[in-house]
């Protein structure tokens, strides 16, 4: 089957496993094995702020429980680091490391380097066009927002 017979919801879809296949194991060639899908949405809310588990949780609309856990992952990868909120030493805020900015630069070199292949590919008018299209797309599942404010949620359960 030629893949542009697949209607573009499905398209997108096996078109979104292939890339994050792809990024993950350029992640990995770079030094940065471990990293998990899920990671991304935590690394999403940790570029501009320093939230406590709870915050973070709540924005990943998420229990506390697991929202400590995904941050002990990233913990033990090197990626995250908790320190004490001034004033009181109980709560922690959650804060990238330096290796963890390390990993969203790859990341970002990774889905550069990847979309100047389709480029190349397709040429850059072709790769506007589909921009557009995904970002409707975007629109029309109701993700817009969340996107423009970095508050993708985590997908369901079984995903």
């Amino acid at each position: 089957m030629d893949p542009r017979d697949i209607d573009l919801p499905t398209l997108t879809s096996l078109a979104g496993n292939g890339v994050v296949r792809r990024v993950l194991a350029d992640l990995a060639g770079e030094g940065y094995a471990g990293v998990r899908v899920s990671h991304g949405y935590l690394f999403q809310r940790l570029l501009d702020t320093e939230p406590t588990i709870t915050e973070l949780a709540e924005s990943l609309g998420m229990t506390q429980q697991g929202a400590s856990k995904q941050v002990r992952e990233l913990e033990e990868l090197g990626f995250v680091e908790r320190r004490p909120v001034s004033g009181d030493g109980r709560v922690r805020c959650v804060r990238l490391t330096e290796r963890g900015r390390g990993v969203v630069d790859a990341g970002r070199r990774a889905r550069a380097a990847l979309e100047a292949e389709v480029v190349d590919m397709v040429g850059a008018r072709d790769v506007r066009a589909a921009r557009e299209v995904l970002a409707a797309l975007l629109e029309v599942t109701g993700l817009g927002d969340d996107v423009r404010t970095r508050r993708v949620p985590l997908p369901p359960p079984g995903l």
